[in-house]
Formats: C-alpha cells, sequence, structure tokens
C-alpha cells in the first residue's frame, strides 16, 4: 500500500527523492520542480492578503524527447493529489484557425478536478451508504407494510424478521435471489450532439453539456441478483449523500490553488521570421497563451476559474529553434529554465533496473502471469542499453522510449510460446539480445523506424 506523504513533510530533498524512485538522472530538472512544489505550500501559510500576491514561478523544460521532462510533472503532480493534464501545444490555434481554443485545457483541469474531489467524497460516504443500501435490501425482500402495526408486539414481530433478513443478507443467504431495483439514469446523447462540437469560443459549456443539463433522469427497473442490487443501491445512496455544490466549490480551490499544466512542444509554436500562413498562428497562441499564465478568469459550464496560481510547465526540444524565439512576454512568464541532458548507455541500463515498475520489473510479472519465469542477465541489460543507446545516435533520438520496442522484440518469441512454455526457466542473456537486435541494427534502414 502507498505511503500518503503531508504536503508539510514534502520538503524539496523529500520531492527529490521520491522523484528518483521513478525517473533516472535530470537532478537540475527535479530540483527546480520541488522548489516550485514547495513554494506553493510556503504560499498558502501566508495571510490570504499576502498569499494572492505571490504568483508561481512557472518552469520551462529544454531537452530532447524522451528523458523524463513529462514524468517529471506527471510524477509530481502525483505526489500531492493535485489535478495535471498534459497538452500539446500544436493542438492550440488562434481564433480564425482551425484548432481547440486554448482556454479549453483550464476547463479540461477543472473537469479532472471535478472527478477527484466527488471521488474523494464518494468514498468517504461508502460506510454510510452501505448501510442504507442495506435497509433498502432488506425492503426489496420483505416490503414493508402499507398500515402501521396494530400493536407493540405486531412491530416487535416485524423488527425481529427485518433483523433476520439482514443477519441472512450477511452470510450470502439470498446472493441467488432476484431482484427488481429501480435505477436512475440519463438517456444517451444523440449520436449528432459530438459531430456539432462541444468547445465554443465564447466559454460556454458547450451544446452537449446544455443537453445533459436539459434532459432529465429516468427511471428503469432492472432485474439483477442481490451482490448486483447492493453495489447498484449502494451508488445510488452514495450519489445522494454528496453535496454536488461542494464539490464544485472544492474543484474550483483545487484546481486555483494546486493546479498544475504541462504544454508540452512549446518549441513547435515558435513562428519562424518573415513566414506567414500558419506560422502566424503559431505566434498567436503565445499571444493567446499569455492571459492564461498571467492569470486571467475562465469560465466553465461550473464556474469561473482563476489562473493566477495555477503551475504552468512548457517543454520543448528547441531544436530548430531557441527559447528566446519565444515572445518576450510568453519567456518571462517562465523564470525558471532547466536543461535536461541527453541519456548515455549507463543511463539506459539503469532505467531498465532502477526506477520503481522498471521496464524489466513489468515484462517479468507479466510473463509471471503465464506460468514462465524470465530472469535478465547483468550483461543482457548493457546489451540492451547499448543498442537503445548507439540507434537513437544513429538515426532519430527517441531517448528510453527506444527501450520499449527493444524489450519487446528481444522476448517477443518467448511471450508468444509463454502459455505453452507454463513452468519453464529462462535467462535472458546478452548473446539472446544480440541474436534478436544484431539485424535490426545493422539496418539503417530499418532502425529509423524502431519507436
Amino acid at each position: 500500500m502507498a505511503v500518503t506523504i503531508s504536503e508539510a513533510e514534502l520538503t524539496p530533498t523529500r520531492i527529490v527523492a521520491e522523484l528518483d524512485k521513478y525517473i533516472v538522472g535530470q537532478a537540475d530538472a527535479k530540483k527546480a520542480v520541488a522548489l516550485a512544489l514547495r513554494n506553493r505550500w510556503r504560499r498558502l501559510q501566508l495571510p490570504p492578503e499576502e498569499a494572492r500576491e505571490i504568483i508561481p514561478k512557472n518552469i520551462l523544460m529544454i531537452g530532447p524527447t524522451g528523458v523524463g521532462k513529462t514524468e517529471i510533472a506527471r510524477r509530481l503532480a502525483a505526489l500531492v493529489h493535485a489535478p495535471f493534464i498534459k497538452v500539446e501545444a500544436t493542438k492550440y490555434t488562434e481564433v480564425g484557425y482551425v484548432g481547440r481554443d486554448v482556454e479549453s485545457m483550464i476547463r479540461e483541469l477543472l473537469e479532472l478536478a471535478v472527478r477527484m474531489v466527488r471521488a474523494r467524497q464518494l468514498e468517504a460516504v461508502q460506510a454510510q451508504a452501505a448501510e442504507l443500501a442495506e435497509q433498502r435490501l432488506v425492503d426489496l425482500l420483505l416490503p414493508p407494510e402499507e398500515t402501521p402495526p396494530a400493536d407493540a408486539a405486531t412491530a416487535q414481530r416485524r423488527q425481529r424478521s427485518r433483523a433476520k433478513i439482514k443477519s441472512q443478507l450477511a452470510t450470502g443467504a439470498f446472493d441467488d435471489r432476484l431482484l427488481e431495483v429501480p435505477v436512475e439514469e440519463k438517456p444517451p446523447l444523440p449520436a449528432m450532439v459530438g459531430m456539432i462540437g462541444t468547445e465554443p469560443s465564447d466559454g460556454g459549456a458547450g451544446f452537449s453539456d446544455f443537453l445533459e443539463k436539459i434532459i432529465p433522469t429516468r427511471v428503469v427497473t432492472r432485474k439483477v441478483k442481490t451482490p448486483e442490487a447492493r453495489r447498484l443501491l449502494a451508488a445510488a445512496e452514495a450519489e445522494k449523500l454528496i453535496d454536488e455544490q461542494a464539490v464544485i466549490r472544492q474543484a474550483i480551490e483545487l484546481t486555483e490553488q494546486r493546479g498544475i499544466v504541462f504544454i508540452d512542444e512549446i518549441d513547435k509554436i515558435v513562428a519562424g521570421e518573415g513566414r506567414s500562413g500558419p506560422d502566424v498562428s503559431r505566434q498567436g497562441v503565445q499571444r493567446d497563451l499569455l492571459p492564461l499564465v498571467e492569470g486571467s478568469t475562465v469560465n466553465s459550464r461550473h464556474g469561473a476559474v482563476q489562473t493566477n496560481h495555477i503551475l504552468f510547465i512548457a517543454a520543448g526540444a528547441f531544436h530548430s529553434s531557441k527559447p528566446a524565439d519565444l515572445m518576450p512576454e510568453f519567456q518571462g512568464r517562465f523564470p525558471i529554465r532547466v536543461e535536461l541532458s541527453d541519456l548515455d548507455a549507463a543511463d539506459y541500463a539503469r532505467i531498465l533496473r532502477e526506477p520503481r515498475h522498471s521496464l524489466l520489473h513489468q515484462q517479468e510479472k507479466l510473463l509471471c502471469t503465464e506460468g514462465l519465469q524470465v530472469q535478465f542477465t547483468d550483461d543482457a541489460v548493457a546489451a540492451l542499453a547499448g543498442y537503445a543507446h548507439n540507434i537513437n545516435q544513429a538515426t532519430v533520438n527517441i531517448g528510453a522510449r527506444r527501450l520499449h520496442t527493444l524489450l519487446e522484440k528481444v522476448i517477443e518469441d518467448l511471450s508468444f510460446d509463454a502459455p505453452a512454455r507454463r513452468g519453464e526457466r529462462h535467462v535472458i542473456d546478452a548473446v539472446m539480445v544480440r541474436t534478436k537486435l544484431a539485424a535490426l541494427a545493422a539496418d539503417e534502414d530499418v532502425s529509423r523506424y524502431v519507436l
């Protein structure tokens, strides 16, 4: 079971230590995000009038693909259970061009926060909902009489009957009994709704959201066995116990104070000098993003969201451009800049073995489900790492993502035959790795397509 760490305990040193469990190297980037996260906690300890004046120090990560930029941001958000979304800058274009409205990323962040808060509240009322569901099950098995009991003796008999049924429910005596359970549900939206679009530029809720609000729920009766009836009734009772307005209020606060937006491929919205057409739109995306990172109000179907204290982390490889090519105002809103280093063979070897839920660990556990034991020797790991490094240097450098395909190539036949080889034990060494990958690595035309 994962250990929950309070925010007060998440010192910069502790944050880096937690990130080290999942990401190899990149000490500078880990230090930068650790400080950004700690500064958010520090701000929230201040009086409100002072806290309002402290803006987050957004981060610009510079480095090639596959070196851990996204993973650092994702793990950072998971540490503090903050709403986190990753978006690609190239999916957004300024008004007048085909693309998405930049404010939609904030709406998506809020929707995620709503789901997080609702999940927490549903978990908090599970015990109460289960008790209420139990009472409704008893009512279905022993429908209450329409008239009140004539005397105390009759009332006591009814109570004893209900208590007996309740105890039998606990032992599973009625598990095979079919019960008719009323369930509230919304009819499916018409198929054409999805073709109309849901992100109008005026920041409204979208046509589908509008229909969801005006189409009433309907009650349908489902005939299910008692265990499924218990689940359905508990879910219905839990929904009744949730204060939807409180969920929205908490979600908006969570988004505003702790939300993290990771904007990838930020280098792709740098406009080239003297160009027109789509390049102008790229420059326009920076202009449209600027109010968000500076602090503005975004309208959503749940209410207005202030972006002043949302942490923005932008990332890009900057192969054919440089951070200085971004708009000066946009650059100024990302004061923390860190360069992530390229990976070498030693890094790839560590990535294969060291992180929690490493690639080799995952593969060994998957094959173990078939009763097949697989062990990778140290020289096999070194060989895999060497091939990944060499192919990345000779073709397109996609970083650690190269390891996924190479590893699958090595164990492809073994994985295919695994159901028929239950009980066997296999040691994968450097000889097997070279046998599987030598021809692939030697053919540069093929290597360039190994993702």
